[in-house]
């Protein structure tokens, strides 16, 4: 019985998505609740799992093609027993044929007229790169070219003409200086992928963002020493006593944030046509870097959230990210994002805003610099902040304020207790 492999149902803000991997090929025996391919939209990767024991069957999607919500991807055929038959019977062709494709380099041209087997992304890199199946070396199980194996092509093609030249064009006519016009194809590699759908979509945003809002910084900056004695201070207690979460320096912007925007709603609100949504709730976005990219995934309520399950959802949300686990409903909706270049080494910077969001929070380096106080030059560590913010939605005067807010509520932590 044929079982019809479809793509996940997508939310309403994705329009679609691309076939990333194909983890099992034709042939293959596969699992019930095995992972079959895999689903990259402009937010997340999405799993398809095998619905039942069994063989996969056709590839109607191969890597890289476009797929709509619910698209047939490909077929799997069930059925315990047919999984070990299709494998045992490819197995006597995958050892009868080394003597023919152990060396498809050499011996393609003038073996057998058949061709080795290509996965759909593989054939498709051959063809733009001028090279023959037959040319390729697959390492692949029974002998199949996987892109792996093109790409290694492709660097052999580009390196080899560069070894003639280099050996045997008259080494002593190549004059002191070097001439960029004389350099061999090789000596000057470049390297074409495609951009991936997050990587594709956080580029149009951050265009339109620019485009279409009044956007503008403001900045500011915080002691951040009565915060760095307080965490020295009880780190170890809170660590111990909330299971091992550690206390860290975003949980404390996230509750000024949190109370900064209850202040000044309209920094919490966003545009819709013509009208102004003002949200009375607070979901705040914490940047993540993750290999895709960039990733916000959202702390959802955090007016009710303590220190401790701050600073434990973001490491949760770290992992997942660092793994390729983030879900879409951990990346869909908030209402302010926060973004921390300062781990990266940024001293100051302008983030764009994320829309519909209204406003982004910017943290930097902390920074020891002298700083006048109380008539006095003391060394202190000094962060920038800096707010971006859509200036048809939010005056100048509240943007300014409620960075006060921010700051005043972090060199004064007591406030976040006392509520003033």
């Amino acid at each position: 019985m044929a079982i019809e492999i479809k793509a996940p149902t997508f939310p309403e803000s994705v329009a679609d998505g691309t076939v990333a991997t194909w983890h099992k090929q034709p042939g293959d025996a596969v699992k019930r609740d095995e992972l079959i391919v895999d689903i990259e939209t402009d937010k997340v990767v999405m799993e398809v799992l095998a619905e039942a024991d069994g063989v996969l069957g056709e590839i109607v999607k191969g890597e890289g093609e476009t797929v709509l919500s619910g698209e047939l991807l490909g077929t799997l055929n069930e059925g315990g027993a047919a999984a070990p038959k299709a494998a045992a019977k490819d197995e006597p062709q995958a050892a009868s044929q080394p003597t023919e494709v152990a060396n498809p380099v050499s011996e393609g041209p003038k073996g057998s007229d058949e061709e080795p087997m290509l996965s759909p992304a593989a054939r498709k890199m051959a063809e733009e790169n001028g090279l023959a199946p037959a040319d390729i070396a697959g390492t692949g199980k029974g002998g199949r070219v996987t892109k792996e194996d093109v790409m290694n092509a492709v660097e052999a093609k580009k390196s080899a003409p560069a070894k003639a030249p280099a050996d045997a064009a008259k080494p002593a006519a190549r004059p002191a200086a070097v001439d960029n016009s004389a350099l061999a194809e090789g000596d000057r590699v470049e390297k074409r992928v495609p951009m991936t759908r997050l990587r594709a979509r956080i580029a149009e945003r951050l265009v339109d963002a620019q485009s279409s809002m009044a956007m503008l910084t403001t900045y500011n900056e915080v002691n951040m020493k009565p915060i760095m004695d307080l965490r020295s201070k009880y780190k170890e207690l809170f660590e111990k006593k909330h299971n091992g979460v550690r206390l860290g320096f975003m949980s404390f912007f996230v509750k000024a944030a949190t109370e900064a925007l209850k202040r000044y709603p309209a920094v919490n609100a966003s545009i819709d046509g013509s009208d102004v949504v003002y949200h009375g709730y607070q979901d705040i976005g914490v940047a993540v870097s993750s290999d895709r990219g960039l990733v916000v995934p959202i702390l959802r309520n955090t007016e009710y959230m303590s220190l401790a399950t701050i600073e434990g959802t973001i490491a949760d949300f770290g992992r997942k990210a660092k793994d390729g686990k983030l879900s879409m409903e951990d990346m869909t909706g908030g209402t302010f994002t926060i973004s921390n270049g300062g781990v990266f080494g940024s001293l100051l910077s302008s983030p764009i805003v994320n829309p519909p969001q209204a406003a982004i929070l910017g943290m930097h380096k902390i920074q020891e610099r002298p700083m006048a106080e109380k008539g006095q030059v003391v060394i202190l560590p000094m962060m920038y902040l800096a707010l971006s913010y859509d200036h048809r939605l939010i005056d100048g005067k509240e943007a300014v304020s409620f960075l006060v807010a921010i700051k005043e509520l972090l060199e004064d932590p007591a406030r976040l207790l006392l509520d003033i």
